[in-house]
């Protein structure tokens, strides 16, 4: 049994009062799940970011090119290139790489269809084992279990 993997993280944040745009932007990204606790130099969000500067002239950039424009090495772009394709947030095509559409919008629109389908397949996946296990279906009605 061959299994596409994506890993979607949605973290549920309170957004700051403050009207900033790099704020926002922190904000978007740890709520994607962009930051982890070991990256203490948001390095990740760095990757990110040159990622969405270059999607406004749409650019796609090399793991050397977001390693120079971000500071830093080539084997930290890697790994962070590597997990925002996990999430489907980035692509990459002949060693280029560039985010998966070319506005944040469309972006969470992607990854909301992305969630849908994967839990639609989850429910599909649910009513086959609870067929086969025998187990009682809860009527959507009033929240009762029948026979």
């Amino acid at each position: 049994m061959k299994y596409e993997f994506q890993k979607i993280t949605i973290i549920k944040l309170k957004k700051s009062s403050n009207k900033d745009v790099n704020d926002d932007l922190q904000w978007f990204s740890q709520s994607l799940g962009l930051f982890g606790e070991r990256d203490k130099e948001k390095s990740c969000f760095r990757v990110f970011v040159e990622l969405l500067k270059a999607s406004r002239r749409n650019k796609e950039l090399t793991s050397d090119e977001l390693a120079l424009k971000s500071n830093l090495s080539r084997a930290t772009v890697i790994h962070h290139l590597n997990k925002l394709m996990e999430s489907g947030l980035v692509i990459s095509q002949d060693n280029m790489y560039s985010l998966r559409v070319n506005n944040l919008e469309y972006l969470v629109d992607e990854l909301r269809k992305d969630v849908l389908r994967t839990l639609d397949d989850i429910h599909s996946m649910a009513e086959e084992l609870d067929e086969e296990l025998g187990l009682s279906k809860r009527s959507k009605k009033n929240n009762t279990i029948s026979d």
